[in-house]
């Protein structure tokens, strides 16, 4: 009962400090289309993160170092796979040529609706695994509690993460024909130009969707693929509904600050992308592993950080070394 309480109060802290945010970022940051300056993301990218931290002293507070653990390894690991959507949001704007100005609002936009569609699958998902433990296994004196999801989820993370290693082909970055513009084209009709950062626009007294609006489709569409990758990584981490929502959500609500950050600086990270191949698999591992070894929350958060440290550093070397050659 004492620790319904504690996640109920958890939940209610967590909601009201989301929503102020969103309020604050819709009414200031949001307010006015414009382009974002490097210092703007910066101090906002600083805060969404500083934000995200303290949010998990609270946690430590509240629940004790072992929640706290779960909470930073599923926001370390959250934040790192979201960097792999900077890449295709950076794809995406170039295709539809989005304009500076309005790029802004369409993350904004996508950004909240990742966040009622993580609700779904993470509460959906905890109930889902809860749901699949086959019946306990004895074997040598030894009980084995083996639970179908999460091996699937395991196997499938440990395929991703050997895919992410190998060469990318060259992608042709054509969203015409995605499901998110195929959405858009069935439901209204679409004038196919920009009309300020508006997402409806009447000619000649007809009411037409503009492109932005397929363009924030589009970003929805591939949040949602992204998070076929993200929410099984996280369910190694912890069972709890609580703990895997709020880091996720505190992960993502900084995106589109990191987005206008590092849109010129993606060289700068040439082996991040190795380095959450080797999480992905990590994380499999121990997903499938699990009936016979339960890895401590604190040995997961020290294994995350440390492949994220090396990564980061290695890659600014690389980096450095290039820019004085060049």
């Amino acid at each position: 009962m004492k620790y319904i309480q504690q996640e109920g109060t958890t939940l209610l802290v967590f909601g009201i400090l989301i929503i102020a945010l969103l309020l604050v970022d819709l009414f200031i940051f949001n307010k006015k289309s414009h382009k974002v300056s490097i210092k703007e993301a910066l101090k906002w990218s600083i805060m969404w993160i500083g934000l995200g931290v303290l949010f998990g002293l609270y946690i430590y507070w509240d629940m004790g170092i072992d929640k706290a653990s779960q909470y930073y390894t599923a926001f370390l690991i959250e934040k790192a796979l979201s960097v792999d959507n900077l890449f295709v949001f950076i794809m995406v704007f170039r295709f539809f040529k989005v304009p500076d100005a309005y790029q802004h609002k369409v993350l904004f936009y996508g950004i909240l609706g990742a966040i009622f569609m993580r609700a779904i699958f993470i509460f959906f998902g905890v109930t889902l695994i809860e749901l699949s433990y086959l019946p306990p296994i004895h074997i040598a004196g030894h009980t084995l509690k083996i639970n179908v999801v999460m091996t699937l989820f395991g196997l499938f993370l440990i395929y991703a993460g050997w895919k992410s290693w190998q060469p990318e082909k060259e992608e042709t970055g054509d969203y015409s024909h995605s499901i998110g513009t195929q959405l858009i084209h069935k439901l209204f009709k679409v004038d196919p130009h920009f009309h300020g950062d508006r997402f409806f626009t009447r000619i000649n007294g007809k009411r037409f969707a503009t492109q932005l609006l397929v363009v924030v489709a589009v970003i929805e569409f591939t949040d949602l693929l992204f998070a076929v990758d993200s929410i099984p990584a996280i369910f190694a981490i912890s069972n709890d509904p609580v703990i895997l929502y709020t880091s996720n959500i505190f992960a993502i609500l900084g995106l589109r600050a990191l987005y206008f950050l590092l849109a010129g600086a993606f060289d700068m990270f040439y082996y991040l992308k190795h380095g959450l191949a080797f999480i992905l698999v990590f994380i499999g591992i121990k997903m499938v592993i699990a009936p016979l070894y339960h890895f401590p929350s604190t040995m997961s958060l020290l294994v995350v950080g440390f492949i994220l440290a090396i990564c980061i550093t290695l890659s600014l070397i690389r980096y450095r070394a290039h820019k004085q050659a060049s």
